[in-house]
């Protein structure tokens, strides 16, 4: 049994005791293919959480001061991470992204760029399905909640919803205009996400 193998079996039941986690749309992950994953981001939970609910492995890009000392970031990399330079072109990143896709494989990708302070969803650079486009990858939308836990006192309740994946031609290409109209569409699929999620929070004090 692979590390993988093994977080894949601990983290969910764990996840669901103290993060009361819970997950939905999870038939809206292709089963087969090259697939993006694309997420909000407001935690360092995000990835443990997110690929805990995938029903595949997931690659995830991790900022490169995550693999240090060398031996968190041996680890991170048994677990699928590998790094990239943030705020600047790390093509050994973009690269890796594209082999895992090439191999139809799962990305995941936080189109923000980084962490959300204050738990608003941020505008989606289009980059960040610059290779989605390029490998043809169905792209699945993402919305997490809660996992900021330091802005939900008490006992934490976790939820991942999957979108379905998102329409796009594949011949669309790279430009920048193209990449800024995926990255509006999923913002937009990402709010409408998180609006459900509001509404059920409002019922349940209700």
């Amino acid at each position: 049994m692979t590390l993988y193998d093994f977080c894949y079996l601990t983290w969910p039941p764990l996840f669901k005791i103290f993060l009361r986690m819970e997950v939905f749309g999870r038939e809206n992950i292709p089963a087969e293919g090259p697939v993006v994953i694309a997420s909000n981001h407001i935690s360092l939970l995000d990835p443990p959480v997110l690929g805990a609910a995938a029903t595949r492995k997931v690659h995830f890009m991790a900022k490169s001061e995550l693999f240090k000392p060398a031996w968190f970031g041996a680890l991170i990399r048994k677990l699928g991470d590998f790094p990239v330079k943030r705020g600047e072109m790390d093509r050994e990143a973009i690269k890796t992204g594209l082999t895992i896709l090439k191999e139809n494989k799962v990305l995941a990708v936080f189109p923000e760029g980084t962490r959300s302070k204050t738990g608003e969803l941020g505008r989606a650079g289009g980059g960040a399905f610059m290779m989605a486009v390029k490998r043809k990858a169905k792209i699945v939308p993402a919305y997490i909640y809660g996992t900021d836990l330091s802005r939900h006192p008490g006992w934490p309740k976790v939820r991942v919803i999957f979108g379905k994946p998102m329409e796009y031609k594949p011949e669309m290409g790279t430009g920048r205009e193209s990449l800024d109209e995926l990255g509006a569409r999923w913002r937009e699929e990402v709010l409408v996400m998180r609006k459900a999620v509001e509404l059920e929070n409002g019922n349940n004090r209700s």
